[in-house]
């Protein structure tokens, strides 16, 4: 299921034609008397917004019955964009029901988990399996397609809005029987594939098979099922349903405009949606960045290079950030000065086409009325954030067509799998403390701050522009993954993976076979046993030797590996099986490569000093991997051009020595090889390599 099938609009993707980098975001002059618009429009030009995404919440608006459309408000809105010379990302407005649709159609109304039908309120409220849904939303797509498909200010289509959530209504449950024929073809491979002669589980007909829920197979919540399988196929199963409501308008849209391109907003490492099966059908991809903001930086560069690499390493757009604060969460801190314009540098120097914010006028009421806008309720000027903003806006000005579709020339690959993490964390063991996206984050933090660019891509992804490969927590492997990952090794790459990696099959069953299962020849190691222990329980691990050795701690996951060609580099210090190895090395194939296994959950120093090694191998730490505040990013331009990012996330100034002879496209500044260069706090250099 995770191909597209004969009939699918995918696409190999296709970027909006602009001669900058989009500058804007969502816009909702419905929300405002119309004198208000004169004044938004003319704090626009000031700010040097010139795209503006709207209609996102306008279906109530456009059509305020079932057989009435109502196109005014927003003809005026583009109109008047049009007339500013400014372009427009217009949304379908499907992610909020209207009314008259919930009341004239209950069946519309989501289900719960719980098993409750809930009643007309808040957004993303719909069943994906509704036919009144699909065809009613499909309708309005076609009528916006057919209307605006030639307007000057069209610049590209959104589809719906932040798509998630999921629906265990009867028409939920008999779509879900639909899509299980089509992946088993029979109940004898269903059962098979779910292990259904546990707890007597297997079935006889189609029609037995029921969602699983609070109410069927699951206790304390999602993630605690007495079936993986039926789980795992479900969370599948509801990507592939709302996934069919996305292709269903954009048909629609197609019908009317065969060439502006179409997309909608992912929310990067979003748990309950796969996006790899969305990537094909989108001419191009784009996410709403919204990290903790005491979250590290390379949080939110995971995010950006998470959906760069949905369509193969092609600009993503950044559809939404906050200029300010956010409102949907218990506490909502505010970004400090400079911290915004650092933020988006990096969104573009990790292959962001756009910059884009949530919101550009505060909304008058409701439940994101304090959430931040480039114009306050008050529509002044004079604010700090409106300041930022517009210097913002000057730069991306000022810079030009530089980075438009320039693109990221990485030689390490980190493999990000939501099948593994649907897997690893409805596992009924070995921990329930082991989170997915953190030991990912991990990895990937620790290259990153290597100075290593990384490509973030889906396990089905060709590996062979690679030197290494890291595939952190990679529970499930599925088809030819394996032997893929060897070939990396045999062509003198260096391939990665730790604990609770190499587990299951595709169905979430067992391998029949020694731990890492598949991953066993290469990493050269079998494991026997593990310990799941408590997050307070700390086994300390000793790294290399000599002056190179580092002690570190470890917690959650200790397997207990017995070591098949591989050759420990760490060892436990602590409890029965001090002494043995917590992280190997194992040679593999003629040309050098390696397998490194890490048996255990290691702190951040820990993997730190491990992915360094690997890295040191290949000759990919960067020149300035020993400044722990500077991140660094490379792109490389359709005509050649190279592009070094410096980004200084410390409140206080560095001094770096720079690597290469370059000019700084932001200040217009010569920079010569070995000469000091300043970082002002959270500065940003942009060098054009020469």
């Amino acid at each position: 299921m995770t191909e597209p099938r004969p009939g699918d609009s995918a696409s190999p993707g296709k970027l909006p034609r602009t001669d900058k980098i989009p500058y804007g975001g969502d816009y909702n002059p419905e929300q405002w008397p119309e004198p208000v618009w004169d004044e938004d429009h003319r704090l626009f030009d000031q700010a040097r917004i010139d795209t503006l995404t709207v209609g996102v919440f306008s279906w109530s608006l456009t059509q305020p019955a079932e057989d009435t459309y109502d196109f005014t408000v927003l003809d005026r809105i583009l109109d008047r964009a049009a007339a500013e010379g400014r372009r427009v990302c217009l949304a379908t407005g499907t992610a909020a029901l209207p009314p008259w649709l919930a009341r004239a159609y209950p069946e519309v109304n989501r289900t719960d988990f719980e098993g409750r039908r809930h009643g007309y309120g808040q957004r993303h409220n719909f069943c994906p399996s509704s036919p009144a849904y699909r065809r009613l939303s499909t309708a309005l797509a076609g009528r916006l397609a057919e209307r605006y498909a030639d307007h000057p200010a069209l610049l590209a289509w959104h589809i719906n809005n932040e798509y998630g959530g999921a629906c265990y209504c009867d028409l939920c449950a008999g779509a879900f029987r639909g899509w299980l024929r089509e992946r088993y073809g029979s109940l004898d491979a269903l059962n098979e594939a779910w292990c259904t002669t546990f707890w007597s589980h297997r079935f006889t007909d189609w029609f037995e098979i029921e969602p699983p829920s609070a109410l069927t197979e699951h206790w304390r919540g999602p993630d605690h099922t007495a079936f993986q399988g039926i789980t795992l196929d479900y969370q599948r199963f509801m990507t592939d349903a709302l996934l069919g409501c996305f292709r269903a308008e954009k048909e629609a849209i197609r019908r009317h405009d065969p060439e502006t391109p179409v997309t909608t907003n992912f929310m990067g490492m979003y748990r309950p949606l796969d996006y790899h099966r969305w990537a094909s059908h989108l001419d191009f991809a784009s996410w709403d960045s919204y990290p903790p903001l005491d979250a590290p930086p390379t949080m939110a560069a995971l995010g950006h290079d998470l959906m760069r690499g949905l369509k193969d390493g092609a600009p993503f757009w950044l559809m939404e950030q906050t200029p300010s604060t956010t409102a949907c969460r218990d506490v909502n801190p505010l970004r400090r000065p400079g911290e915004l314009r650092l933020a988006t540098w990096q969104a573009v120097a990790h292959g962001a086409d756009t910059a884009l914010y949530f919101q550009m006028r505060a909304s008058r009421g409701a439940c994101e009325k304090y959430h931040g806008a480039v114009i306050g309720h008050a529509g002044r000027d004079d604010t700090r954030v409106f300041r930022e903003v517009a210097e913002v806006g000057r730069e991306l000005e000022e810079l030009g067509p530089v980075t438009l579709g320039a693109r990221t020339p990485a030689r390490t690959a980190l493999l990000f799998d939501w099948d593994s993490w649907w897997a690893l964390e409805i596992s009924d063991g070995p921990s329930r403390l082991v989170r997915y996206q953190q030991v990912v984050h991990a990895y990937y933090r620790a290259a990153r701050e290597a100075g290593a660019d990384v490509d973030v891509v889906p396990v089905t992804a060709d590996l062979t522009p690679y030197d290494v490969v890291l595939a952190p927590a990679l529970h499930m492997v599925k088809g030819d993954l394996a032997g893929r990952l060897e070939a990396a090794a045999a062509r003198g790459g260096t391939v990665l993976t730790t604990f609770l990696s190499g587990r299951v099959d595709e169905y979430d069953n067992a391998f029949l076979t020694d731990v890492p299962g598949p991953l066993a020849g290469l990493m050269g190691v079998r494991v026997d046993e593990w310990d799941s222990r408590p997050a307070d329980v700390v086994n300390p691990i000793v790294l290399g030797t000599g002056d190179e050795a580092l002690t570190t701690d470890a917690r959650l996951v200790f397997e207990i590996v017995l070591p098949q060609g591989a050759e420990p580099v760490g060892t436990y210090q602590d409890d029965f099986y001090a002494g043995t190895p917590a992280v190997t090395r194992h040679p593999f194939g003629e040309s050098g490569g390696e397998g490194w296994y890490v048996a255990t959950a290691l702190d951040q120093p820990g993997v730190d000093w491990v992915v360094r090694r690997v890295l040191a191998r290949h000759d990919l730490v960067g020149p300035y991997a020993g400044h722990s505040s500077v991140e660094t990013a490379t792109r490389t331009a359709p005509d050649g051009t190279r592009l070094f990012f410096l980004l200084n996330h410390a409140a206080e100034a560095v001094s770096v020595t720079a690597h290469a002879t370059a000019v700084d496209l932001l200040t217009g500044k010569q920079v010569e090889r070995g000469e000091a260069l300043k970082l002002d706090p959270r500065g940003v250099s942009v060098l054009r390599l020469q």
